[in-house]
């Protein structure tokens, strides 16, 4: 089975806040971190739920649609369909 890299859209259940982020690893680990509290930049806005998760074969894939994103067409792309 081929390993996955994610990109995926938190939410935080405190204040409504989003966040664009590319996950090396297992998702589920990762919002676990989140939620710990052990990644400073997400750390003050805790807790955390997954919004939407895309998950690619491809690390660079990945990496470029998370760059698109965090662009301003990305994000109303974003807001338009997630």
């Amino acid at each position: 089975m081929a390993r996955f890299f994610y990109v995926y859209v938190l939410v935080s259940k405190a204040i409504h806040l989003s966040t664009t982020l590319v996950s090396l690893a297992n998702l589920s680990a990762r919002l676990y971190d989140h939620n710990r509290g052990n990644c400073p930049h997400s750390a003050k806005y805790k807790p955390w739920k997954v919004e939407m998760a895309i998950a690619f074969t491809s690390e660079a894939k990945a990496r470029a649609f998370e760059k698109y994103l965090k662009t301003g067409s990305g994000r109303e792309f974003a807001r338009r369909h997630f």
